[in-house]
Order: C-alpha cells, then structure tokens, then sequence
C-alpha cells in the first residue's frame, strides 16, 4: 500500500511540473559537444599563475555536468552563453583561442586581470549574439578588430588597460546597441571617429596617444566622457554644449585651447569637471540672478569636484562654482578679489578643498580671529596680496612663496590688496 502511495505522488509531481523543467534539467546535463571541444581547446592556451589555486580544476572530461560544473561557465540549455575566464585571485596567462568563435550563443565574455597576451581573436565577430566583451587588464597587443564593428548586439566593450595600438575603427562608434566604451590606458593613436552615433552613456578613452579635435558628432545620452591624458587640440566647442545628461567630464592634460563653454557651468547634473593642464583662456561666466542651477547648487554638491587648474583663464573670480566640494583653480590668471561666497561656502562646510594660488588674486574676505575649520584646505600663496598663512593648507607643489613680486602685480588694481 505504501509503495503505490509512493507511485501516486511521483506521478502528480510528473503531471503538474511544467515540461520546460524536465527538458531544461535533461539538456543542462549534456553540453552541446561543440562548445566542450571549444572549453577545453580554449584552456590549453590559458595558463594558471595563481599559487593559491586552479582555476581551471573542474574543467575536465569526468564532470558529471559540465554547464553546472565548469567554473566561469553559464549554460541556457545545453549551450554555453556566458564565459568568465580568471578571477581576481586566480589570474590567467597565455593567449585567447580562436575556438571561442565555436561557442555560437555566447552572449558575454569576461576575462580577469592577468597577463594574457596577443591579438584579440578577431573570429569573436562571429558570435553575434555577444553583448559584452571585457578584456581588461591583460597584455593584449596589435590592433582592435574592425570586424567587432558586425557585433550589432554588443553592449559593453572594455579593453581597457591593455597594449593595444593603431586607430579606433570608425564604424565601432555607430553600433546601434553599444552603450558602454573603454578603451583607456592602451596606445591606441589617430583621430577620434568623426562619427560617434552609437547611444554611449560610458566613454573612456583616457590614457591614449589619440590626437585632433573633439569629434563634431557626440551623442547627447553621454553621462561620462574621458579623453585625458592624450595629445588632443582644438576648441571646446565642438558638442560638449549639447551633453545636458553630462556627470562626468575628463578632458585633462591635452593641448585644448580657447574659453570654456558657458553651458557646462550651468548642468547641474555634472558633479565632475576635470580641464586642468590645457590652454584654455577667456573668463567664467557669471552666476545668472534667477536661480538657474550650476555645478554644485544641487544635491551633486556634495563629492563634486571641480579642477581647472593649470590653464589660462583670466578675469575675476564669478560665483559660479559656489558650492563646489572641491575647488581646484591654482595656476591661472584670476584677478580682484576672492569672492565672500567662497569664503562662507568654505566655512558652512560645503567647500572643503579650494586651491586659488599661483594668480594674481588681490584680496580675500577673512575676518581677523577667524579659525579654518579642520576639515578644510585653503590655499592662497603666490597672489597679489598677503596671505594668511596661519589659515593656509597648501599642497607642497604650492612652494613657499606667500606672495608674487610687485613688478607682476603691477598690471593689476592694488587698491583692494587686505
């Protein structure tokens, strides 16, 4: 009697379980044989150079199951679609095989830090169901496949941190489904693609021997852009006013010229502005008396971050960046007086760091008795007037210079020095 009850439940299980169950359970315990073949060709390129372990230990013929098994393997069905190659504490060298191009329903390829080297196997255009490709971090060399330019579905491409040279292939910028691009820290040369059509939130480029203007061609759905540490040149003006969705903004240690755009003072969504080591001149814009929101006036306040430092830019101070968190305008030509704005921004503690030396600044607000708050860092040596020195955290790059020689103050107004 007990084992016909037993018959009975086992067959109401059977009945009521949908059919997907059984199928996906019977075909998740059989790899489809040509992506194995391709797993294991794929491992005898990779070397493990971890001590601590093997990353590579349960990637053998005896597993019972390999979709569930095979470390860095995701299967849907009996077909791999996700290949993570290494972890942070089980590192990789070697070279990436050509037999990846067999695993025909991958969808994302992530390889660890590590030392793999050579060219990216250009036969990874033929897994046109891939969305994400992250290489970084490793010793690849040559160029990047233009072909990767056919992956209509891909997503994320990071080959960031690798040894990657010649240009960025123009077409890889109009791929209809891209949003993430990162591609710093190779030494990748030429001019950006003119054509930047792709719907990129992430572009990082930085850290390149990339040379020319801004492309005239940038999507508007940009919330981070980095170009710097490159030999761009050129005017700012070409589509950055355009970028109202703009968080971050790197285009540091170039050779870019001329007054920045009065736009990009005013995205109160932008809560990091780094131009710092250009040729840009022209002065700040003033801060409009109806209340339109700049850099730091939000809730991006806190933890912005503003460095415009080692530039050109003349004129007054404005209170544009009243707010900011960190304030970097040292090595400039700003005259008059430092606005009280900053002065009691500073204080209340929104202001925490604020680099003004090395101008021609002639005066500053501060009240005599006044104590720095110990979470602030003002820096004011090398102006036109006397310091307070006792209130002053500067950076040792600021020398010991309180004040610049008459003869360079000369040009200025001497009648608001304190």
């Amino acid at each position: 009697m007990a084992t016909c009850k037993v018959v009975v439940v086992l067959l109401l299980v059977l009945l009521f379980t949908p059919p997907f169950v059984h199928s996906q359970q019977l075909y998740n315990s059989y790899m489809n044989p040509l992506d194995l073949k391709a797993l294991l060709s794929i491992k005898t390129t990779l070397t493990e150079i971890s001590p601590t372990g093997s990353f590579f230990s349960t990637w053998n013929l005896t597993a019972p199951n390999p979709c569930s098994s095979f470390s860095g393997v995701t299967c849907y069905f009996n077909r791999v679609t996700i290949l993570s190659l290494g972890t942070e504490s089980l590192q990789l060298a070697g070279s990436l095989s050509s037999s990846i191009s067999s695993l025909t329903e991958l969808t994302q390829l992530i390889l660890s830090s590590g030392i793999v080297t050579g060219s990216i196997p250009p036969q990874l255009a033929q897994l046109t169901k891939l969305r994400v490709i992250s290489l970084p971090n490793n010793r690849f060399t040559g160029t990047i496949p233009s072909a990767l330019s056919f992956l209509t579905n891909l997503h994320t491409l990071d080959l960031s941190h690798n040894q990657l040279a010649g240009s960025i292939p123009p077409s890889l910028t109009e791929l209809p489904q891209l949003r993430i691009l990162i591609l710093a820290s190779n030494s990748l040369s030429g001019y950006l693609p003119e054509k930047v059509s792709s719907p990129l939130l992430h572009l990082d480029l930085k850290n390149n021997q990339l040379t020319g203007p801004l492309p005239m061609s940038i999507p508007s759905s940009l919330r981070y852009l980095s170009l710097s540490q490159n030999q761009m040149w050129g005017p700012l003006t070409n589509g950055l006013e355009s970028l109202s969705e703009l968080e971050f903004l790197d285009l540091s240690m170039n050779q870019l010229i001329g007054p920045i755009p009065a736009q990009l003072f005013f995205r109160p969504t932008l809560s990091s502005l780094f131009l710092q080591r250009n040729n840009l001149s022209g002065g700040l814009p003033q801060k409009p008396d109806n209340g339109e929101p700049s850099i730091g006036s939000s809730s991006y306040g806190q933890g912005s971050i503003v460095d415009l430092s080692h530039n050109s830019i003349s004129g007054e101070l404005s209170t544009v960046f009243d707010g900011v968190e960190s304030l970097l305008l040292n090595n400039n030509r700003f005259i008059g007086r430092v606005p009280k704005e900053y002065v009691n921004s500073v204080f209340r503690g929104s202001t925490r760091t604020l680099y003004l030396q090395h101008n021609y600044f002639t005066g500053i607000p501060l009240e005599k008795g006044t104590v720095m708050p110990d979470t602030a860092s003002l820096c004011l040596l090398y102006n036109c007037m006397k310091p307070p020195a006792t209130l002053m955290t500067c950076p040792a790059s600021a020398g010991e210079e309180l004040s610049r020689p008459a003869a360079q103050c000369s040009v200025f107004n001497h009648g608001n020095h304190d």
